[in-house]
């Protein structure tokens, strides 16, 4: 008998999910959450660039956040920021 084996995308390359599946949530096993000061952030998106999960949100009423469900507290984000803005806290610092 011969295998049946799915079809491979051309150049074998996958869509992205359009949906948000609860079981790749990685933010749980974070111990620092980085944290900004909007104050000192000059908004010059490094963090954004160097981010390996893609959690660093810009918006223009709220300038950078994190998304905090994704973030594994790598603390790459606040090792290049230039002006060090970003500082990496314990995570039993905050109640939620």
């Amino acid at each position: 008998m011969a295998k049946v084996y799915k079809q491979v995308p051309f150049a074998a390359i996958v869509p992205s999910p359009q949906t948000e599946n609860e079981g790749m949530v990685t933010g749980n096993w974070r111990f620092l959450r980085p944290v900004v000061d909007k104050g000192q952030c000059t908004e010059c998106k490094t963090c954004y660039i160097y981010c390996p999960d893609a959690c660093v949100n810009f918006t223009e009423s709220d300038g950078v956040s994190f998304n905090l469900k994704y973030c594994k507290g790598c603390g790459i984000c606040s090792n290049v920021c230039p002006v060090g803005a970003i500082s990496r806290v314990p995570e039993l610092d905050f109640d939620e």
